[in-house]
């Protein structure tokens, strides 16, 4: 009901997230769902946030989608706020494809992560050094690869498509084709295996950035930067965060 529901801006809700009762505003329980968010993040706002509530508000925000209770974006007042300025809190690579918006499907707003999409959600030297400023210059603190189901990069790579300069792109993606554990069908029809094979370039998409960004694998050890992957369902609209790892 509209009595109960309360209004905040963005500003209010990082000031809170460091107060008593933070957890109950990062789980989302403690708002309803009509909520306004205002301003861009500010340098201040966004620094107060760890790399895990950062993701912790982007699951929060991907429940608000999948329950169709997004919160009211005003997109102009935050293009102005950030018109001089800009401090996201995270970096993301993620598909082409354009069922799988980030911004839109995590409820984000203009300021709040930088959106780096290729096909397939590979890395290359330009996404790595656009990650590199993105975190090591502009103060973002997640770095996240996310994949999703029914991906046509993938199955193109399964069937190995020729096609001018996509046939380098989707080589790239050959490496999680081979490497992907699967009982079943490898082919580009068993959707099973297209997933499979997604998940597995996540996967090693993550591992590369490690190993070829000395400068995120160190903010990474420091613990001021958390690299992250996720899949989105087409199906069910569900972003499925992957397990942190064991250190």
């Amino acid at each position: 009901m509209e009595s109960r529901e309360r209004v905040v801006d963005r500003r209010t809700f990082i000031r809170t997230a460091g107060m008593a009762g933070a957890f109950a505003l990062l789980a989302g329980t403690a708002l309803g769902p009509r909520i306004a968010w205002g301003a861009a993040l500010t340098r201040a706002e966004r620094d107060r946030l760890t790399p895990d509530d950062i993701i912790q508000l982007m699951k929060n925000g991907n429940a608000r989608f999948r329950r169709g209770q997004r919160r009211s974006q005003d997109y102009l007042a935050q293009q102005r706020s950030s018109a001089k300025g800009q401090y996201p809190a995270a970096v993301l690579l993620s598909c082409i494809d354009s069922r799988a918006p980030a911004e839109t499907i995590m409820d984000l707003g203009i300021g709040d992560v930088f959106n780096a999409r290729v096909a397939g959600n590979v890395a290359n030297d330009d996404i790595l050094g656009s990650m590199e400023f993105a975190c090591d210059v502009a103060g973002a603190k997640v770095v996240l690869v996310m994949g999703h189901t029914a991906c046509g990069a993938i199955k193109g790579a399964i069937d190995r498509v020729q096609l001018g300069n996509l046939t380098g792109l989707l080589a790239k993606i050959q490496p999680a084709v081979d490497g992907a554990v699967y009982q079943g069908e490898r082919s580009a029809k068993n959707y099973g295996f297209v997933d499979a094979v997604a998940r597995k370039n996540v996967e090693l998409t993550m591992a590369e950035i490690r190993s070829r960004s000395p400068i995120l694998a160190g903010l990474e050890g420091k613990g001021t930067v958390k690299i992250a992957g996720a899949m989105y369902n087409l199906e069910s609209a569900a972003v499925e965060f992957f397990p942190a790892p064991r250190r």
